[in-house]
């Protein structure tokens, strides 16, 4: 990647970009404030549902397996994008160096992608275990948990890898602001002065291809899961039934909605704080409101915590009571 003069000639100096992120100059310190919040709740959150599903046997099921890690993908997702925001917002310096930026966008289209699948994954256990219960244990073993894992994140990365080598050899000229808070694909082949139709032909096909199957794969789960609970005759049983699916279903809503308005919306510059704005969605607050989503609806993780918080307690008095023994 390079960067050019008008005249065509390379420049000598290194390649910045500058990351006009919210175009907020008098409000840095309150944006700090607040996305610091973001991150820290944000990884707490997700690096809680990992330890509670890694250290608590009555979360070894399918289910939390796929929490788990989801929460893991999460808490890299956040730190992808938040720390060099974090870091501009408070030093005031905007700039990304080339390597940075095609790193940021490598990690946030595997991240993307790979998460894409996760829910895919999370749905059709979902599926199983509602619509198939005598044969759950058999279709979702440890060892095809691991494989439809491994699969996921092999489909996230492939198509970004192809993507990021054809984004490298652009060359860019003119201005070198991009009108993000992140190193996004469209913001950045904007900038170029090369043809850029390949590049954005194949990132429309990764886009689709880590996008609609996924999407294909989670609706008609949840096509099927919505039958068969309006078949249970009692009322009971069917709020029981949904409540296993509910907060996937909610993650699910919050992350597809926004990554659409975002990608099929149509590029014009009046829409384009608009979908900065749906951005913060799906990059920010869906790994932020997941652990949450997830630890208010489900009464397993919700135990989980308070059996976690007992053992501490019980952990503390001990070394006291051991402390006046001395």
């Amino acid at each position: 990647m390079n960067m050019v003069n008008v005249e065509g000639g390379n420049q000598s100096a290194p390649l910045a970009f500058i990351l006009l992120d919210f175009n907020t100059e008098d409000l840095q310190i309150l944006l700090f404030i607040l996305f610091l919040a973001v991150y820290l709740v944000t990884m707490a959150g997700n690096i809680l549902i990992v330890i509670l599903v890694a250290f608590d046997p009555h979360l070894h099921t399918p289910m939390y397996f796929f929490l788990g890690n989801l929460s893991c993908l999460e808490s890299c997702y956040s730190s992808a994008i938040l720390p060099r925001m974090l870091v501009s917002f408070l030093s005031g310096d905007r700039t990304i160096s080339v390597s940075a930026c095609l790193a940021q966008l490598y990690l946030f289209g595997v991240l993307a992608g790979t998460e894409c699948y996760f829910l895919a994954v999370m749905s059709y256990d979902r599926y199983l275990a509602i619509c198939k219960p005598l044969h759950y244990a058999m279709l979702m073993n440890g060892r095809i948990c691991i494989l439809l894992i491994v699969v996921s994140w092999i489909c996230g990365s492939l198509g970004i890898s192809v993507l990021i080598f054809l984004v490298s050899q652009l060359n860019f000229c003119g201005p070198n602001k991009i009108n993000h808070f992140f190193c996004d694909f469209t913001p950045l082949v904007m900038l170029s002065c090369n043809d850029t139709a390949l590049a954005e032909i194949i990132a429309f096909t990764v886009s689709f291809i880590c996008t609609l199957p996924p999407l294909l794969i989670t609706l008609t789960s949840y096509i099927c899961i919505i039958n068969s609970i309006l078949r249970i005759p009692s009322t009971t049983g069917k709020q029981k039934a949904f409540s296993t699916c509910s907060s996937h279903l909610t993650v699910v809503s919050c992350f597809y909605g926004s990554l659409m308005i975002v990608y099929v919306l149509p590029d014009i510059i009046s829409l384009n704080e608009v979908k900065k704005l749906f951005s913060v969605f799906y990059t920010l607050l869906t790994p932020l409101l997941n652990p949450l989503i997830y630890s208010l609806r489900n009464k397993e993780v919700k135990e989980s915590v308070r059996k976690g918080f007992r053992k501490l307690h019980r952990i503390k008095l001990q070394k006291r009571r051991n402390k006046r023994k001395l």
